[in-house]
C-alpha cells in the first residue's frame, strides 16, 4: 500500500503560540472581580459598563486564546460577525412584541400585574 504525502498545510510541527494560560486566567479572575464589584455599586452607568465592557472583553480573550480564531482561516471571523448580525436582526424583529404587554388580540396581565406590584413598592422619587 502506498503512503499519500501530507499536505503542506498538515505538518506535524504547530506554529500555533501557546499563550500563559495562568497569566489568562488571572486576567479573568481580575475582570470577574471587576464586574462583581461594578454590580455592587448603585450607580447605573458602572453597573452597565462593568457587565457589558467585562463580558465582551472576556469573550475576546477566550475567543482569542482558547478558540484560536486568530489562526483559523480568514473567513472565521467573518462568519462571527455575520452571526453575531443575525443575533442583532433578530432581536431587533422580535423585540417589539416581546417587551409590550398587550398586542392586537393578546394581553400579558401578569406582566402588567408585576409592574404594577413594582411601582407601587418603588420609593418615590421627590
Amino acid at each position: 500500500m502506498k503512503e499519500t504525502p501530507m499536505p503542506e498545510t498538515m505538518t506535524t510541527e504547530s506554529h500555533v503560540h501557546h499563550p500563559d494560560y495562568v497569566k489568562i486566567w488571572a486576567v479573568l479572575v481580575a475582570l470577574l472581580l471587576v464586574s462583581v464589584g461594578g454590580a455592587m455599586s448603585n450607580i447605573r452607568v458602572v453597573v452597565l459598563v462593568a457587565a457589558f465592557g467585562v463580558a465582551f472583553v472576556k469573550a475576546y480573550i477566550v475567543a482569542k486564546n482558547f478558540m484560536h480564531i486568530n489562526v483559523e482561516k480568514r473567513w472565521v471571523p467573518y462568519l462571527l460577525l455575520v452571526m453575531i448580525a443575525f443575533i442583532v436582526i433578530l432581536f431587533t424583529g422580535v423585540a417589539p412584541d416581546v417587551m409590550k404587554h398587550g398586542g392586537l388580540r393578546w394581553s400579558n396581565d401578569a406582566a402588567k400585574q408585576a409592574v404594577e406590584s413594582g411601582m407601587k413598592t418603588a420609593p418615590k422619587n421627590e
